[in-house]
């Protein structure tokens, strides 16, 4: 009989591959997972000029800006930072 700790210890190792192939969301540099959140993790990446941007928090794509958290009226629940951009431009 399998004892409990080696299907958790499976689960474990299977679950750290499928996170190393990573998402692949918008050009393969974004970990997109829906957990029903309404939001991802983007890893860092490096841009073809040499930039790095820093891995950061998105709202899901759906079409609209108005949830984005840098539109007005919303707060960065990361950063506590209020939303600047004017959603309907």
């Amino acid at each position: 009989m399998i004892s409990k700790n080696m299907i958790a210890f499976a689960l474990c190792v299977i679950s750290v591959t499928s996170f190393a192939r990573g998402g692949g969301y918008s050009g393969g540099h974004s970990s997109y997972h829906s957990s029903g959140t309404g939001e991802h993790y983007v890893n860092g990446y490096t841009r073809s000029n040499g930039t790095y941007v820093a891995g950061h928090h998105q709202t899901n794509p759906n079409g609209t800006k108005y949830d984005n958290w840098s539109s007005k009226g919303n707060v960065n629940p990361y950063t506590g930072k209020e939303g600047t951009v004017d959603p309907s431009r």
